[in-house]
């Protein structure tokens, strides 16, 4: 089905798959990972993009000065249920399909787009990551302010509710929101 956003990066807006929009729920699985090309990090709102006919990828891909806005858009078009994504192992450069791999260890759950793209984020970070990562703060890369902008998600580190299930991960999730906090204030 055509998607015709208002005040949206697309010529003539894009088309999603009619069984997503037609679902009474949607659980979207993604990958925590930096992405070599454009996309600077494939994550929940990257993940989107594989609910858009091919034909629009040539729009996309050869939209540099918008991509990462037109990607955030995409998002508009559904609301996930549940968001899973994998950070056991993750590339901090490179990427989709090969480059720097460590290991994070870590499964990010969530509602929020916004919310579980910003952990990931700060995951890459306390990792050490490429340029790219490490030298934008989490919420002024173009996916999440324009997500934010958009209403898609949360608008800032405050809005992340932290639920872990053993002291380990409590220490670990404070460190990243000590990551989100400084890089806010």
């Amino acid at each position: 089905m055509r998607i015709r956003p208002p005040g949206g990066h697309w010529l003539d807006g894009f088309d999603v798959a009619k069984p997503v929009l037609d679902a009474d729920a949607v659980v979207s699985t993604c990958c925590l990972k930096t992405h070599g090309f454009g996309g600077v990090f494939t994550m929940s709102l990257k993940l989107s993009v594989g609910l858009t006919h091919k034909r629009h990828m040539a729009e996309l891909h050869g939209s540099f000065r918008s991509m990462r806005k037109m990607i955030a858009e995409i998002n508009q078009a559904y609301r996930p249920s549940l968001i899973l994504m994998d950070g056991t192992d993750v590339f901090t450069d490179g990427g989709p399909s090969s480059g720097t791999l460590r290991h994070a260890g870590v499964i990010v759950a969530g509602t929020d787009r916004v919310a579980v793209d910003a952990v990931g984020l700060a995951v890459l970070k306390d990792l050490g990551s490429n340029r790219a990562i490490m030298g934008t703060p989490v919420f002024r890369h173009e996916q999440i302010a324009r997500a934010v902008e958009l209403g898609l998600g949360i608008a800032g580190p405050a809005g992340i509710e932290w639920v872990t299930g053993d002291s380990a991960s409590r220490a670990y999730a404070g460190r990243l929101q000590s990551i989100l906090e400084r890089e806010a204030a």
